[in-house]
């Protein structure tokens, strides 16, 4: 398995895998500057035969690359083994799980995510496609969260709170109400900074 993006990351998502006893056989990534990244070596083309693992932290980057190169993704999630992921949850291809993080019954989660470090996705919670729920990051039960949104550290969202498509939520803000798509929301309670493109 190869890891494409050569930056921390990346790093993060190479112990992943190897926390799941997968080899790492190097990384990818365009920058050409780049050529060792944890003992291991960067290249900077895609053969045939390669399967990878996106490791780009932008979500609507991240999903670029998804639709560019879904010949050579692995269609498969990856979650630390020192995650907790409920037998009920359902998790997209692609999606990675970072150390410390739950997952809890029946949570829904979509393709080419990222539930960070310590992060929690409570019961019934709904992740679409390409979401970023970043380090610490609370999701109460029954939350949902729109494609390509990114949940900002220590952030909390109360039970059965929808934020739309295209959020940010930024970090330590506490959500108490829904979000509509496309807006930005900060501090406790979370108020709009920012709403429409």
């Amino acid at each position: 398995m190869y890891v494409y993006g050569a930056g921390g990351h990346g790093k993060v998502i190479a112990e992943i895998l190897k926390s799941n006893a997968v080899d790492v056989n190097g990384f990818i990534d365009q920058d050409i500057s780049i050529h060792r990244l944890l003992e291991k070596n960067v290249k900077h083309t895609i053969e045939e035969t390669d399967r990878i693992v996106l490791a780009i932290g932008a979500n609507e980057a991240r999903k670029k690359l998804f639709i560019k190169y879904h010949e050579y993704v692995a269609h498969q999630h990856f979650a630390h083994s020192k995650s907790n992921v409920s037998d009920t949850a359902a998790i997209g291809i692609q999606t990675v799980v970072m150390a410390g993080a739950v997952v809890n019954a029946q949570a829904r989660i979509g393709k080419g995510c990222i539930i960070n470090t310590n992060a929690t996705i409570e019961h019934d919670c709904i992740i679409a496609d390409f979401v970023h729920i970043s380090p610490g990051a609370t999701l109460a039960g029954n939350v949902t969260v729109g494609e390509g949104s990114h949940i900002g550290i220590n952030a909390s969202v109360i039970p059965g709170v929808s934020i739309g498509k295209g959020c940010t939520i930024g970090a330590g803000s506490v959500i108490i109400k829904d979000v509509p798509d496309s807006t930005t929301v900060v501090g406790n309670p979370g108020h709009i900074i920012k709403q429409g493109d």
